[in-house]
């Protein structure tokens, strides 16, 4: 087992007993202090470790990675150094932050400059996202989607189960959590009305996400296969895909969705990465019929990530609404990059590819409001006596991801956004 992943490992930073990043994740992100610049930066428990300030005083002068990678303000460039260098610089840090070795340790005064509350910080967008595909991979909502529009007995359309489904997005709308969404406008049309109208969405919708981060770029022409598809993704993040239902309703025929899903994503700011999921790796959904021979695979490549989505009203306390997992996705993420790639669509470092909403097989694992109030006919009462068909104005959306196995728990921390009234 690689030292990162010893579960049994321990940092002399203090870890509490459910944090999201015990030292065996490791994750990768960018931040900022009060008057600084961003620089790249990992998390250990609630600290945040500056990694530019690291290379700077000669704690990775051994792994031959130049210390400017470190100071840029945005992870791509430090990504495409590659995957064995990447594991190289993880066991670095995971070395130097091991509870027996003093290296920084006995140093507090070198320790100011590295080590920072996490609560201090502003955490930025960790990659600049230049591409972003969103696919549609999860059985479940898909049959729901297509039990609540059209016609129950055939909710799939013919070529589901034969390709993971999925549409180009707006790359320049992503952004992190913390970050709030006014509601959009657009058009939508009443079932009932001759015309269409404008103005501000009536159905704001979270959607529970997950999204991989490529961290290798092919030429154009060149095909990624199932077999190679993960030594070109660096990591995941969580991903809120929000969504306008009802401007999507009118205007997705023939092209797909618009305006009710370019207004707004947000990510979490740490990319865990695949070598931290590893020990989570579990089989994912039989897959009938056969898929073809360039969509298949051999091992596991779904992950055991816990998904929870909450709901807070305005000076109310968080209400749980959601609690599904990344292991129902039908399509793994292997799929979704050799599909994304078997034409011939050349990839860069941070384009993003989001997993389509989760949803499971159970009433509390429906991964959005859609699903969850079944098109608005069975509202979700909150704490404070209030009903939900949709997300309301000043309403946060927090989703949290974990895994836990075997004494060891790797998480992604949240992904929080409040929607704010429409502009006017």
């Amino acid at each position: 087992m690689a030292k990162e992943t010893d579960v049994y490992m321990k940092s002399w930073i203090e870890v509490s007993g459910n944090s999201d990043f015990p030292l065996q994740n490791i994750p990768f992100g960018i931040f900022k202090t009060p008057g600084g610049p961003a620089r790249a930066a990992t998390r250990i428990g609630d600290t945040v470790v500056d990694l530019h300030a690291m290379a700077m005083k000669g704690f990775f002068d051994g792994l031959n990675i130049d210390h400017d990678l470190f100071g840029r303000d945005t992870l791509n460039a430090l990504i495409a150094i590659g995957k064995p260098a990447g594991r190289a610089l993880r066991l670095r840090i995971a070395e130097i932050f091991e509870q027996s070795n003093p290296e920084l340790r006995d140093h507090p005064g070198i320790q100011k400059d590295i080590l920072f509350p996490a609560g201090s910080v502003q955490m930025q967008m960790p990659v600049h996202v230049g591409d972003y595909t969103d696919f549609y991979s999860s059985i479940e909502h898909a049959t729901n989607v297509g039990i609540m529009f059209r016609d129950p007995a055939n909710a799939l359309l013919p070529n589901w189960k034969h390709i993971p489904v999925g549409y180009h997005g707006r790359s320049s709308s992503i952004v992190v959590s913390g970050t709030n969404i006014h509601r959009p406008k657009g058009q939508t049309k009443a079932d009932t009305a001759e015309f269409p109208e404008f103005g501000p969405s009536r159905q704001v919708d979270f959607e529970l996400e997950m999204a991989f981060i490529t961290g290798r770029k092919t030429e154009l022409g060149q095909s990624v296969s199932t077999e190679d598809a993960e030594d070109h993704i660096f990591g995941m993040v969580l991903f809120n895909d929000l969504s306008a239902r009802d401007i999507q309703k009118w205007e997705y025929v023939p092209l797909g969705p618009f305006l009710a899903k370019n207004f707004g994503s947000v990510i979490s700011p740490w990319i865990v990465t695949l070598d931290a999921l590893e020990p989570f790796r579990v089989p994912g959904p039989t897959q009938e019929p056969t898929v073809l021979s360039y969509l298949r695979t051999e091992g596991d490549h779904n992950f055991d990530v816990q998904l929870d989505v909450l709901i807070q009203p305005e000076n109310q306390p968080e209400q749980l609404v959601c609690h599904s997992n990344y292991k129902y996705m039908y399509w793994n993420l292997a799929q979704q990059l050799a599909h994304q790639t078997v034409n011939g669509c050349n990839i860069n470092v941070g384009d993003m590819y989001g997993s389509g909403t989760i949803s499971g097989p159970t009433p509390d694992s429906l991964g959005s409001m859609l699903e969850i109030a079944w098109k608005g006919t069975r509202p979700v009462k909150m704490a404070d006596g209030s009903e939900r068909k949709f997300i309301n104005d000043n309403d946060t959306i927090i989703m949290r991801g974990y895994c836990i196995k075997d004494n060891l728990r790797i998480g992604f921390g949240e992904v929080k956004t409040k929607i704010l009234p429409a502009t006017s």
